[in-house]
């Protein structure tokens, strides 16, 4: 039997004067979840919050139900029932959002990322949509599960741009995909594996953009507990210039 530990930080970094993000952790139906309220976009935080309370609902309202509870979409037979039921809540949040905007005009243009890990008997099913990312340290490697939906992600991919590059580039955080109320999202979901000794980070992009891998590793593998790596890693992106808000979730996998 597997025992896993969890532990998250959020703080609104030093140049911002709220925090947009939000996360879940909810360890008695196996979903971690961070989104993060999109800078530059009105009420970050409320679309942000939205969607963490629409995919936890739906999580739980579905957790020992049959494939019909995906509606009101369809089940797609090609994955998995958890990767079914992610894909369905992340899409059903940006319904929720569009609702909200109808309700509010001045919410108009809100949008949020997501990124979600749902636990498994021999592993974890992955969704996101947008640039929060999650990562798998395993025997002191740190290696990013996710691929970002970004402008300047889907250029190092092309091979148009280096991974220095995109670090410095003025559009470096514009998203590709978002949850913000429009058609239904394109999500991207799968099931990873994992094993005892392996550590889960879920974080928004305050951290990375500003933090490396290696560093995070680092930081990470010197910390006493998951609450204490948490803390460290705001730390680091604070000393870096802490110019986003920050949230990261650690899950760490022993045996029983």
């Amino acid at each position: 039997m597997w025992r896993l530990s969890s532990a998250v930080a959020s703080h609104p970094g030093l140049r911002r004067e709220g925090n947009e993000d939000a996360f879940c952790v909810r360890p008695d139906i196996g979903l971690y979840l961070v989104a993060d309220g999109m800078g530059g976009h009105a009420a970050g935080e409320v679309a942000s919050r939205i969607a963490v309370d629409t995919v936890e609902a739906f999580i739980d309202d579905t957790k020992t139900a049959d494939v019909n509870r995906t509606w009101p979409f369809p089940y797609d037979p090609r994955l998995s029932l958890d990767a079914n039921r992610l894909k369905a809540a992340f899409r059903l949040a940006n319904r929720r959002i569009a609702i909200a905007v109808e309700k509010d005009p001045a919410l108009k243009n809100m949008a949020t990322t997501g990124v979600a890990l749902l636990g498994r008997a021999d592993g974890f099913t992955v969704a996101h949509v947008g640039d929060s990312r999650v990562y798998r340290s395993r025997r002191g490697a740190l290696e990013q599960v996710t691929d970002d939906h970004s402008w300047v992600s889907e250029q190092v991919r092309a091979g148009s741009l280096t991974e220095a590059d995109a670090r410095r580039h003025p559009w470096r955080n514009v998203v590709t995909r978002a949850l913000a109320g429009l058609e239904d999202p394109e999500v991207d979901v799968a099931d990873v594996d994992a094993q005892p000794g392996d550590l889960l980070m879920i974080c928004s992009d305050g951290l990375t953009g500003v933090v490396s891998n290696d560093s995070c590793q680092t930081i990470i593998s010197a910390a006493p507990s998951l609450d204490a790596a948490c803390d460290a890693l705001i730390a680091a992106a604070n000393r870096a210039g802490g110019p986003d808000n920050i949230t990261v979730v650690l899950l760490k996998i022993d045996v029983d």
